[in-house]
């Protein structure tokens, strides 16, 4: 079942892709959703309507979670869910830059199964379903082999490196930055970072399919904490995400928590 989803995943992305061109460049209507919640555009919402007709027409039993649909209670009633970004990176869509995706997934018990990212103006396409492996454009991938985080290349947020929120110290790393979120996991899968921090609270629709991504390529994905994300939550937001091979992950999460005290 995993793989036939990540089928109907894959063809919906390529919709959605050709879409996003369509209005890519072309000045599209922009809106403010307010409440710091960013900018939304009529491809948002053309591709949710197309993604939200397709999916749940070909999986009616499943559950529906969408960063442009309003939310129901509904989802929760559902064994298996979408969860859905239509464009991850609307900023960087009106910008005229090609850094946005499409970010897919279905969660099963709150465990993704299937997922995938596409970049259609980059003609990139990352994929993974739960035992699977993860590939880019059909190639396998897996993170880097860097060791700790000393000197890795990172893709975070500056506000993510503030000294307050590393008890430990903050790691001596290369910052790096693209603003969607689903591609910077990505990223990390891929072994072309060596990792990614968000310690901002996340939604599940920016995160959901680039984690199983990243753990399926071989990397280890987990919030602030260094709990494995559960998903389709009431409230769907997660404490933030951390993706990177295992020891540079567990440098990180080191650094994240408090120095043990020393007896006296």
């Amino acid at each position: 079942m995993p793989a036939r989803d990540l089928k109907l995943l894959h063809d919906a992305a390529l919709a959605a892709g050709e879409i996003a061109k369509k209005f890519f460049k072309a000045d599209p209507e922009i809106w403010d959703k307010g409440n710091n919640q960013g900018p939304v555009t009529e491809a948002d919402l053309a591709i949710d309507r197309m993604l939200k007709h397709e999916l749940l027409g070909a999986r009616p039993d499943y559950g529906w979670l969408s960063e442009e649909s309003e939310d129901s209670s509904d989802r929760l009633k559902h064994d298996r869910v979408f969860i859905i970004d239509p464009i991850d990176g609307t900023r960087a869509f009106i910008a005229g830059e090609n850094s946005f995706s499409h970010s897919l997934a279905i969660a099963e018990n709150g465990k993704v199964i299937a997922a995938l990212v596409h970049l259609p103006i980059r003609e990139q396409t990352y994929a993974a379903h739960i035992g699977g492996g993860a590939t880019c454009n059909g190639n396998p991938i897996q993170p880097s082999e860097t060791r700790n985080s000393s000197g890795a290349n990172i893709l975070t947020t500056k506000p993510s490196l503030n000294p307050d929120l590393w008890p430990g110290g903050v790691p001596d790393l290369n910052r790096h930055f693209r603003p969607s979120l689903a591609y910077r996991l990505c990223l990390a899968a891929d072994g072309r970072f060596d990792g990614m921090i968000t310690l901002r609270d996340a939604w599940e629709w920016d995160i959901a399919a680039g984690d199983l991504i990243v753990t399926e390529a071989g990397g280890i994905a987990s919030d602030r904490l260094g709990a494995k994300p559960v998903y389709n939550n009431p409230h769907p937001m997660l404490a933030g995400m951390i993706a990177a091979p295992k020891p540079v992950h567990a440098d990180i999460m080191l650094r994240l928590k408090p120095a043990p005290k020393t007896a006296s």
